[in-house]
């Protein structure tokens, strides 16, 4: 039943670096725009990257020019570079299709701590 795998997170000082995967079931990666969603403490989940099944991509503006989201189709995975971490991006991360969010359940998500 697990459909969305998310791996990477970890503990890092603000400034650094991490990588986080997500690696997703045919079904839900083929043919479909993906992103990178977060949750923080008392906080909604929110959407912070997106891409296309072709490669165009959408961030939100706390991440834009320190984030960048890619994707291998070939793999059913997907990416997330995050540099120049802060402490507000400490949160829970999440990757789903963004047109599935409805049906697919969620994963557990991977935990990203930026310490100050």
């Amino acid at each position: 039943q697990v459909q969305l795998v998310e791996s990477g997170g970890g503990l890092v000082q603000a400034g650094g670096s991490l990588r986080l995967s997500c690696v997703a079931s045919r079904s839900i990666f083929s043919g479909n725009r993906m992103g990178w969603y977060r949750q923080a403490p008392g906080k909604q989940r929110e959407l912070v990257a997106a891409i296309s099944s072709g490669g165009s991509t959408n961030y939100a503006d706390s991440v834009k020019g320190r984030f960048t989201i890619s994707r291998d189709n070939a793999k059913n995975t997907m990416y997330l570079q995050m540099n120049n971490l802060k402490p507000d991006d400490t949160a829970v991360y999440y990757c789903n299709a963004v047109t599935l969010t409805w049906l697919t359940p969620w994963g557990q998500g991977t935990q990203v701590t930026v310490s100050s």
